[in-house]
């Protein structure tokens, strides 16, 4: 029950901060991106080292940062294929 209360003070307090981080940003579409994904994995990580230990936290931090990659690779891909797509059908 600890768990849950301190994930959702951070969470909420760290969405806070990135909203307002992205509400400043020139495009507004990176107001959802700051929002929601930092808030989640810093309070993981929080809880992690809490429960599991330093190094545990540093094997999951290092995991985070790989999928994080692969993710931005996908869409990436992604939008290439759907602009070369727009770009043929215009």
């Amino acid at each position: 029950m600890i768990q849950i209360l301190v994930r959702f003070l951070v969470g909420g307090a760290v969405v806070s901060a990135f909203t307002i981080i992205g509400d400043l940003s020139k495009p507004k579409s990176f107001a959802g991106l700051f929002g929601a994904a930092p808030s989640v994995a810093l309070a993981t990580l929080g809880l992690t080292i809490a429960t599991e230990g330093a190094s545990y936290a540093a094997n999951e931090s290092r995991s985070m940062m790989a999928v994080a990659i692969a993710l931005a690779c996908c869409v990436s891909w992604v939008m290439m294929r759907v602009a070369l797509a727009g770009s043929i059908a215009g």
